[in-house]
């Protein structure tokens, strides 16, 4: 589906009220002069205050010191992070300023129109201040353990799959506001591989660890994760999946796979990780999770050192606390070994420098998560609200989230694939279209402008179709039953 620019009423869910083009050129030379400040006092190699881009930035030095007092005092650093957040309200896509994320201020200037590319449809237009948490609290509370089958929605869904192929799993949650939580299931404890959606949980281990770094201190976490520059080295290969490679000073982009040499702060690897599903993200950032528990208040290592950790460490003790530091945060919202484990890293060089165990996930493990995150107890508040930022679709999207009826919608999502062939007469093998295995998972929270909210988390095994397709078809049946089911107006 083909992205465009953002139109609706003004504060109209999904579609941001600042939306819209507005602040002119002045705007676009002060939100660039706060990237190309506040990136380069955390260290971005491409960000060059003094490129003369768009006229001469004469606030730029006073933003510098701004950032070089605040990193020195963490309370004054969440401040002037807040501070750059609401500056850049009249920018959807706002996340670079407080993440400098700089995939994010390229798709900023593409709507601003300062440079030519597509836009994410009006669902994905967002800014980070619309993005909230929608369990907090007594409601929330209620959801501590799954609900049983709401009898009416349960009906609806099962109408779905008497024809489907018998693989499929779902686990379905409706919460809608000013309502009692709604659900659905089939099969729901049925184990699959959960192929990238496995790297939300990396996700959950990462946030764990910085809060154990920095407990109760958010700003020090931000600090982090846009400070720490992380080279790309040999658990990076091989690796095939694109990611989006921008340069603010010259402006010079390109979408190529993850190179040895490539430098990515820790929140655009976490980025690079959920938004384009890399596997040398995934594995780059687990790296990191398990160096930050390993050298604790000495972390971050030199390469040296971080080399010499893993070499003399024990491969079954690495095996044990990779597996445990990405494991341990499901654990602890009251998902069981037996309903999802993340076993293995995703990358060939990264499986033999640490050994792995078997994945599987199930439809009901990915729906704890989504409500962990809502509730706000997947590690902390912060770190829930985080990652659902992070989840947040702003690039193309695929699979699932591609249903024609969700471009208007609000849609936080991470698919997952694993597809083998081999030879058969009469079949030819396609992408998402295995006859040995063809696993699909997508796991979402979709979020629409009418006030439909739900969770959900759809995984397969159907050999010798385009699953992809199938599950963009059953996001629209889906999303059908969902608004069907809408409360009458008042």
């Amino acid at each position: 589906m083909r992205g465009r620019r953002g139109a609706g009423e003004p504060g109209s869910r999904g579609i941001a009220a600042s939306g819209r083009r507005g602040d002119g050129a002045t705007g676009r030379r002060k939100k660039y002069a706060l990237f190309l400040a506040a990136t380069n006092i955390a260290g971005l190699r491409s960000a060059n205050p003094a490129y003369p881009v768009d006229g001469c930035f004469s606030d730029a030095p006073m933003l510098q010191r701004r950032f070089a007092q605040a990193l020195k005092r963490p309370s004054a650093l969440l401040a002037v992070l807040l501070l750059l957040t609401a500056a850049a309200a009249a920018y959807p896509i706002d996340g670079h300023i407080v993440t400098g994320i700089r995939r994010l201020l390229r798709l900023s200037l593409i709507q601003d129109g300062v440079l030519k590319g597509t836009l994410p449809p009006p669902g994905g237009m967002a800014g980070m201040g619309d993005i909230q948490l929608n369990l907090s609290g007594a409601r929330g509370d209620s959801l501590a353990t799954l609900p049983p089958a709401h009898p009416a929605l349960q009906k609806e869904i099962a109408t779905l799959f008497p024809n489907r192929d018998e693989s499929y799993g779902l686990a379905l949650l409706d919460i809608r506001p000013g309502r009692a939580p709604r659900a659905a299931y089939h099969k729901a404890d049925r184990q699959y591989n959960p192929g990238s959606v496995g790297k939300l949980a990396i996700a959950a281990g990462l946030f764990a660890e910085l809060a154990r770094r920095y407990p109760d201190d958010p700003a020090r976490r931000i600090a982090l994760l846009r400070s720490r520059e992380v080279v790309a080295d040999a658990w990076s290969q091989p690796n095939h999946h694109e990611v989006p490679v921008f340069d603010p000073a010259t402006r010079a982009f390109a979408a190529r796979a993850v190179r040895v040499g490539d430098r990515f702060t820790l929140y655009e690897w976490l980025d690079h990780m959920l938004s384009a599903s890399s596997n040398a993200a995934a594995s780059m950032v687990w790296k990191e999770i398990i160096l930050m528990r390993a050298f604790g208040e000495a972390y971050p290592p030199t390469p040296e050192q971080a080399d010499a950790w893993f070499a003399a460490t024990p491969r079954d003790t690495l095996r044990t606390l990779a597996v445990s530091l990405v494991n341990d945060p499901l654990r602890t919202v009251g998902i069981t070994e037996n309903e999802w484990q993340l076993g293995s890293l995703f990358t060939a060089t990264a499986k033999r420098a640490v050994p792995g165990e078997t994945s599987y996930a199930t439809p009901t493990a990915m729906l704890k998560y989504l409500v962990a995150v809502e509730r706000g107890k997947l590690v902390d508040a912060w770190s829930s609200l985080e990652i659902k930022r992070m989840m947040y679709m702003t690039a193309r999207r695929i699979r699932y989230a591609s249903a024609p009826g969700l471009g208007d919608s609000r849609v936080y999502y991470k698919s997952g694939s694993l597809y083998r062939c081999q030879p058969e007469e009469g079949f030819t093998c396609g992408k998402y279209m295995g006859n040995v295995v063809n696993y699909m998972n997508s796991v979402g929270i979709v979020e629409g402008p009418d006030g439909r909210t739900y969770l959900v988390a759809l995984m397969s095994n159907v050999l010798r179709k385009n699953s992809a397709v199938e599950h963009q078809t059953l996001a629209t049946y889906i999303d059908r039953i969902i608004r069907r089911s809408a409360p009458p107006p008042q």
